[in-house]
């Protein structure tokens, strides 16, 4: 902790001097008794503590929360993403002092996301600070993810201050319109993280105004950004009927006017018959989900990443744009950036990488925890 990372692993300790509950405050010394952090307890995670700040003389309390929220939210007025209608990520856990906590904005609704014992503990107390520091409508809990069960918690939704939110309400994704489902909807309504990406993928297709294959569309939100850059076909492929469905209503809250196709089905496959009826695209989006949520996965997760890049370089008329992505955490940069060159191979294919693609500001990654780098991704001219 001398580095100011927040963790500290079960095996790093070597005495315990009490029995604190979970989530409950702990100081934490050095094995010669010098003070170093005081953070939340987790006494059934191999992270064992959490740190929630490193000066001796502050406290964790109500008042904390409001600080830490409020310094996070100053950032984000400087990044010029709090609008009204914007949608924008407000905390970004240990990357804003915070760890296990996420807290999205829609309009005028938190979403929030509790995924540590100390997290869990403060969460009602987290959420009133939250709207103290930007009022709204209300503050709904999205803590519905398996890693919850590292820390013994059990997975939760619901409303923690205000209203309930409606079903879908409508967001400005810098220029097109977009329906989320912050109750159901992947994440806490939708990839926050793809925004400035997004806005890439409009800019590129503005000086192509091809066609664009949006693979792992979801809701269509590359898509919808292709079209307002004047794709002439804009191909949204999911597995999912019901985001595919949510895609199209999208399309027709923007009136855009651009030939759209879906397609719904397991991607590698349906990228395979893409393939084989001789079909080609301007611009190709590989942005699939999480392949990989353990060190334990990775050599399959990487398997999976060379098939799909593969299928999208063939699928990419040369001289065109593959944009393919990781958001695997156990998946560095350059392992990914190696496997994207072996499918590019295999595929026999040249590429160059014309940039880096990482997620959005709002998704900040502290200097002293380089885990909050988990958005992978690369801009190829194929």
């Amino acid at each position: 902790m001398l580095g100011r990372h927040p963790w500290v692993f079960s095996g790093a300790i070597r005495t315990i001097t009490a029995e604190p509950a979970s989530g409950e405050t702990v100081n934490v010394l050095s094995d010669r008794g010098e003070w170093l952090a005081r953070g939340a307890y987790s006494p059934q995670s191999q992270i064992r503590v959490r740190a929630w700040t490193f000066d001796p003389d502050e406290q964790v309390d109500v008042a904390f929360f409001q600080r830490r929220l409020a310094h996070a939210l100053e950032l984000r007025k400087r990044l010029a993403m709090v609008w009204p209608t914007r949608a924008f990520r407000l905390c970004n856990a240990e990357s804003d002092g915070l760890p296990g906590v996420v807290i999205d904005r829609y309009g005028p609704w938190f979403v929030g996301q509790f995924l540590s014992a100390g997290a869990e503990r403060w969460k009602a107390e987290i959420a009133a600070a939250a709207l103290k520091v930007l009022p709204g409508s209300g503050f709904y809990e999205r803590s519905d993810v398996e890693v919850r069960a590292k820390e013994g918690l059990p997975q939760t939704t619901g409303v923690l201050a205000g209203k309930e939110p409606p079903e879908l309400f409508e967001i400005d994704d810098n220029g097109p319109r977009m329906l989320v489902d912050i109750r159901r909807g992947h994440k806490t309504g939708m990839y926050l993280d793809q925004a400035n990406n997004r806005r890439e993928v409009r800019r590129l297709v503005q000086m192509s105004r091809g066609d664009v294959l949006n693979a792992f569309c979801y809701t269509g939100g590359f898509g919808l950004h292709a079209a307002a850059g004047q794709a002439s076909r804009i191909v949204q492929l999911d597995q999912s009927a019901d985001a595919l469905e949510v895609a199209q209503e999208n399309a027709t809250l923007n009136e855009y006017i651009n030939e759209f196709e879906y397609i719904q089905g397991n991607a590698f496959d349906e990228l395979r018959r893409l393939r084989e009826a001789g079909r080609s695209f301007d611009v190709v989006i590989l942005d699939p989900p999480k392949f990989a949520s353990g060190a334990a996965q990775l050599e399959r997760a990487a398997g999976a990443y060379k098939d799909i890049n593969l299928l999208g370089a063939q699928l990419t008329k040369p001289g065109g744009w593959l944009l393919t992505f990781s958001c695997s955490g156990h998946m560095t940069p350059s392992l990914f950036s190696q496997v994207v060159a072996d499918a590019l191979v295999d595929a026999g294919r040249d590429g160059q990488v014309v940039q880096p693609l990482t997620q959005s500001p709002d998704h900040p990654v502290s200097i002293h925890y380089p885990e909050g780098h988990y958005l992978k991704g690369l801009l190829l001219r194929v």
